[in-house]
């Protein structure tokens, strides 16, 4: 159940906030396509896409018909705002007490400072 509503809603989103709706004209892309065909016999689908969306197009007689194909007007743009509005009497208390801890931690044992025989390694090398 909560896979049908999230799909819904977002659905629902997609087809109001994106180009998705376009994908709704896709029977006027078919049915317009079956008309060329009619029209021309030996037409393809891919002559037919090149025929209505590349830059050359020029306005024939069914150019309003054109106009309804999927993708080739860009008309029902939305702009989506989210707004969140906070109560002027908005007031926030915290009830627990913050408390500080001190970690007294012990210090190194006299046996592991550093001794003045480690300091007798750094010295020029000796001859015999």
């Amino acid at each position: 159940m909560k896979r049908l509503i999230a799909i819904s809603f977002l659905s629902i989103y997609l087809f109001s906030t994106t180009e998705m709706y376009q994908l709704v004209k896709l029977p006027l892309l078919v049915e317009h396509f079956m008309e060329h065909k009619k029209a021309k016999n030996k037409l393809t689908f891919w002559e037919f896409l090149c025929l209505h969306y590349t830059p050359s197009t020029d306005k024939d007689s069914d150019y309003a018909k054109d106009m309804k194909l999927p993708f080739k007007t860009h008309d029902g743009c939305t702009n989506a705002t989210i707004a969140a509005f906070v109560p002027h009497n908005f007031s926030t208390e915290i009830h627990k007490p913050v408390t500080s801890h001190s970690n007294n931690y012990p210090l190194l044992d006299e046996a592991f400072r550093g001794s003045s025989f480690l300091s007798a390694i750094w010295q020029p090398p000796k001859t015999c």
